[in-house]
């Protein structure tokens, strides 16, 4: 059995800690539809069947990762429901990168009785998990990247899909098409669980590669748009960002001076590339919220015993924006060795 009250202590400090991480819309499978945008529960969205399964899904806050997998979360909630004749019905929320809108989300659900809390992002999950203590209501987390680091795993009643980059394939994509790179920049948040074990893993393979590194910090949009400018007079060769939430949702504003600069823009996830970032080796997040969906059905219908602490999804989808490619001026067949490729181009959204 997972040890239920080992993390409470820690998780309820992290509540209290500023964000780091985080469209709307609800709807009734196999019964009703409705949809709504919202970011807090409203009354009378939808009608409850006593039998249905109610799903509350929390995005940590709006951009284009956590938006797809809350699509891929109620596609496949939808596609169950059909399956199986389950009367499901969901609701998906966005924290709007606030935890105090966070609490009184997971508060709310809990008090409406909801069957499973689907939280996207790690801040998410952590207090979604301080609000189902009580009731021990299933929470079934995605994409937390390091669910051990996030204090997310030991708990009976708390499972997840994690969505763990392998950072030193994305170095070695840098190299494969920089060979001569001498400075790589390292752009992130602090507030981001997420970045935390990617950034450290990215300073070992370049320090064991005696390649020099300038790290670039920001919490918010403004400052996102002034690191990657001193970046950009750094001369860095090349920007690494992880699976980093505040970077991701301001990689519009930054990814054409980047490009004007001729530095390429490697990252965590496919939503910075579809978003004018060069290129991304890590998990398809389509995927990755069905999975999740399957995870939550599971655990309403069969309960939690015998789930893991989380489930590791596969990645090696190297994705790469031939738009930002043609203007770098650089050919990336490189990266056709070292796994399947597929190409984007730049979606202002």
């Amino acid at each position: 059995m997972k040890n239920t009250m080992k993390k409470l202590s820690a998780l309820a400090a992290a509540s209290a800690l500023t964000l780091s991480l985080a469209a709307c819309g609800g709807g009734t499978a196999a019964n009703t539809q409705s949809s709504s945008e919202t970011a807090a529960p409203t009354e009378g969205v939808t009608e409850t069947s006593p039998s249905a399964i109610k799903v509350a899904v929390v995005k940590q806050m709006d951009h284009a990762s956590l938006d797809e997998i809350a699509n891929a979360v109620t596609a496949r909630l939808d596609e169950i429901a059909a399956e199986t004749g389950t009367p499901i019905e969901y609701e998906v929320y966005s924290g709007q990168n606030d935890q105090t809108v966070l609490r009184q989300l997971g508060d709310q659900a809990i008090a409406d009785g909801v069957s499973v809390l689907i939280p996207i992002a790690t801040t998410a999950a952590q207090v979604m998990t301080v609000c189902a203590e009580e009731t021990q209501t299933p929470v079934v987390f995605a994409a937390i990247s390091d669910p051990a680091a996030a204090d997310l795993t030991g708990f009976d009643y708390v499972t997840g899909t994690s969505d763990a980059l392998d950072t030193n394939l994305i170095m070695d994509m840098i190299f494969a098409q920089e060979p001569d790179a001498a400075k790589i920049g390292l752009l992130y948040s602090l507030s981001e669980p997420n970045s935390a074990t990617p950034i450290a893993d990215a300073k070992a393979y370049l320090d064991a590669k005696g390649v020099s590194y300038v790290e670039a910090t920001a919490n918010t949009n403004d400052e996102v748009i002034a690191a990657a400018s001193s970046l950009i007079a750094d001369g860095v060769d090349a920007i690494f960002t992880p699976t980093d939430n505040i970077i991701m949702s301001a990689e519009l504003a930054i990814y054409e001076d980047l490009i004007e600069a001729g530095i390429p823009h490697f990252t965590g996830a496919d939503s910075f590339v579809r978003n004018g970032a060069y290129a991304t080796c890590g998990v398809n997040y389509t995927d990755l919220g069905a999975q999740t969906a399957d995870l939550a059905y599971q655990a309403v219908m069969e309960g939690m015993g015998g789930m893991e602490d989380f489930y590791q999804v596969a990645g090696g989808i190297i994705t790469v924006n031939t738009e930002t490619a043609e203007a770098l001026g650089l050919d990336y067949s490189a990266f056709e060795s070292m796994g399947e490729v597929v190409p984007v181009t730049t979606t202002l959204e």
